[in-house]
């Protein structure tokens, strides 16, 4: 597509030049497919029991709560200390419809899991769920 203006003589060719916004575009596909597998919890390096599926019938504000095999935690998406925790636990547990989902690590000790728990009940959390991933059902 080209434009000319009445007036000019030299006969200069107005067009627009996509070859940057092609390469932007293409840096930035790169960078979600880099970056996407950081999303899932298997990245985090936990190794998440398996059960039956369960289906979840209502929905609710979740934040999740990772706990590694060293028993370190991870609270959106963040490193968190125990009183930091239990911190956002009350206060979190005021919102309407909140929910804390758990991915604790196979390794972890059941009494690591026990002391979320007591700090869940402690802040007033009314609900409190356990991720897992499916059992496949031929193994």
């Amino acid at each position: 597509m080209s434009m000319r203006s009445s007036g000019d003589t030299d006969g200069a060719i107005a067009e627009i030049n996509v070859t940057p916004l092609v390469d932007v575009m293409l840096v930035l596909l790169i960078i979600f497919i880099v970056t996407a597998p950081m999303i899932t919890p298997q990245a985090m390096k936990i190794s998440l029991p398996q059960t039956d599926p369960v289906v979840q019938r209502d929905q609710a504000k979740n934040e999740v709560l990772v706990i590694s095999k060293d028993g370190s935690m991870i609270y959106k998406g963040a490193h968190i200390s125990e009183a930091e925790l239990k911190a956002f636990m009350v206060v979190d547990g005021k919102t309407p419809h909140y929910q804390l989902q758990v991915q604790a690590d196979e390794a972890v000790p059941y009494g690591r899991v026990a002391q979320v728990m007591a700090w869940a009940q402690a802040a007033g959390l009314q609900k409190l769920t356990f991720i897992t991933i499916q059992r496949r059902q031929y193994q």
